[in-house]
């Protein structure tokens, strides 16, 4: 067996590797020890695992792996954003961020090589489509950039947050992300927070009221437009599932959150949807209703016809929404002098598929 026939035990639910080891003719809390080792200490080398016997240490290496991405790229902006672009197979790569501030650190992980959703504004969609990320592949992200941070101060872990954020629509890969929401979710594992690992959506509602009865952690929706003339131009998939039906699906999952807020991305484009107009009537949409606003100054990227609102314009949007009862904040961009903001993530996407429209081939047939 090769190294890479094995299994990979990253990125496997505590219940699988329970399985597993149970086949192995272990017993189960051989898991706890092994989960231990490869997400509280990142440790890659069954060897050094020293409260396991040498025997099933032996066993595991020969029919086992701990396998993290290959970094291809690392880059560190001016104001300590830093991204990697990480090999998935010999032509494909992604691109995960962290993010810190003072009183957290933020990861953005991806969930598939490309996009298949086409939104307009993202330098990701122009890239089309290759393949779903495997869990171990989400999973590993995490693993791979706690060991390149290192702890923090006192011990503590620099990563406090895992957002859905980064190459691909995450619910058109509902098989990969949910099974690594759990290892993140897992005392075991990353032991997150459900209100600290945020799944990010261009708006497909049937993985959405999905989600919130199977895992019901922060969602964030890319909004982008407040009717649906404007996000069908924008944002495609809306001509499947339109702003009354997205909403509809919003307010259901934010019932089965205790009432916290829905994440609205709204990301603000000169002369196309940022005019008091649009701000009057996106506020109608979400006025006392359980939502936040995230205005998201425009980050550009080679090739796109769009440019950011000035600051002036956002300020004014904003204070619309406000002034409506809205909860609204403005994104600080952060490490776009490496294309690494919001939008910007391009990776290294080969033999790749244009698809418009959430084209059922890649979006719908992956959800079950």
């Amino acid at each position: 067996m090769t190294i890479a026939e094995k299994p990979n035990l990253i990125g496997m639910p505590r219940a699988a590797l329970e399985s597993f080891l149970v086949q192995l003719g272990q017993k189960p809390f051989r898991a706890r020890q092994l989960m231990s080792w490869i997400y509280s200490h990142g440790f890659d080398d069954f060897a050094d695992m020293t409260d396991i016997g040498r025997p099933l240490r032996d066993e595991l290496a020969r029919c086992a792996g701990i396998r993290g991405p290959e970094i291809l790229s690392a880059q560190e902006s001016a104001d300590g954003t830093r991204k990697w672009l990480l090999r998935m197979d010999a032509a494909q790569g992604i691109e995960t961020v962290f993010i810190p501030e003072a009183a957290r650190g933020t990861l953005c992980i991806s969930s598939q090589v490309g996009c298949a959703l086409d939104c307009a504004f993202c330098a990701t969609a122009q890239q089309g489509f290759n393949r779903n990320l495997t869990s171990a592949e989400i999973v590993g992200q995490i693993w791979l950039a706690s060991r390149e941070l290192g702890p923090g101060p006192g011990g503590s872990r620099r990563i406090t947050n895992v957002v859905f954020m980064g190459m691909g629509e995450p619910l058109a890969n509902y098989r990969g992300i949910v099974p690594a929401i759990g290892v993140m979710l897992d005392d075991l594992g990353y032991g997150l927070s459900r209100r600290r690992v945020t799944v990010s959506t261009s708006g497909l509602v049937p993985q959405m009221v999905r989600l919130a009865d199977e895992c019901n952690v922060a969602l964030a929706v890319s909004l982008h437009a407040p009717d649906d003339a404007l996000r069908d131009e924008l944002v495609p998939i809306n001509r499947r599932h339109p702003i009354a039906e997205l909403l509809e699906a919003c307010w259901h999952y934010a019932s089965r959150r205790n009432h916290r807020n829905i994440t609205f991305e709204y990301v603000m484009l000169d002369g196309v949807n940022d005019t008091p107009a649009h701000a009057q009537r996106l506020a109608r949409l979400l006025r006392g209703r359980p939502a936040k606003v995230n205005l998201i100054p425009f980050n550009a990227f080679p090739g796109t016809r769009f440019t950011c609102s000035p600051a002036a314009v956002i300020d004014r949007f904003r204070d619309i929404l406000m002034a409506r009862s809205v909860m609204t904040i403005t994104r600080r961009t952060r490490g776009d002098d490496i294309d690494a903001a919001c939008g910007q993530l391009a990776g290294r996407v080969q033999n790749r598929t244009r698809v418009r429209l959430g084209d059922r081939l890649h979006v719908g047939a992956s959800h079950a």
